[in-house]
């Protein structure tokens, strides 16, 4: 889950079932009942019928919650934390890093830092469309060490500069759930 909607779905879903949940995160629901065999089946159908999908594997619940910290970290938060990210992760998540590191590489095909990276340069083409903020508040905003770092990443990225992005009437991101897919 990785949009405000998904979490209003979700609500929605359980409290259809009489479920009633003490937590709605993105890809983590915490219920105060038992759930039987047939409101999981349905709450699973309710979900796919909406593109969604109700996980049981362990290390596949990880994996998502590492994707939806980084989402939230990155979308959905005014400031990213100024600690490094594989020790927000490792804190949040209560895991060490190396473990998560090694799991969504092996699961993945591709680093955490690779997925931030991803994630990042999302963020600055949202920015550079929204146009509130020039390019070294983006920087600063995503704790660049400096425009040139965020240039030279971001055309490594899309092939583009950010000024050439800008420029196009055209501009294209990807949707969240979408980013870091092969």
């Amino acid at each position: 889950m990785v949009s405000i909607r998904c979490k209003m779905l979700v609500k929605s879903e359980l409290k259809k079932l009489g479920l009633h949940y003490v937590n709605v995160e993105l890809g983590f629901v915490d219920v105060l009942e038992d759930i039987n065999d047939d409101q999981r089946a349905k709450f699973k159908m309710a979900l796919q019928k909406s593109g969604l999908e109700l996980m049981n594997d362990k290390k596949a619940m990880l994996i998502e919650k590492i994707k939806n910290t980084i989402v939230e970290m990155i979308h959905y938060s005014d400031e990213i934390p100024k600690i490094n990210f594989s020790n927000y992760l490792s804190e949040k998540l209560e895991y060490d890093y190396t473990y998560l590191a090694n799991l969504f590489s092996e699961t993945e095909g591709k680093t955490i830092e690779h997925y931030i990276i991803l994630h990042k340069i999302e963020r600055v083409k949202e920015l550079i469309i929204y146009d509130e903020l020039n390019l070294t508040e983006i920087a600063w905003k995503l704790h660049y060490s400096s425009v040139g770092a965020l240039s030279n990443q971001f055309k490594k990225i899309t092939g583009l500069t950010p000024s050439f992005f800008k420029s196009l009437k055209n501009k294209r991101r990807s949707p969240l759930d979408n980013v870091g897919k092969l």
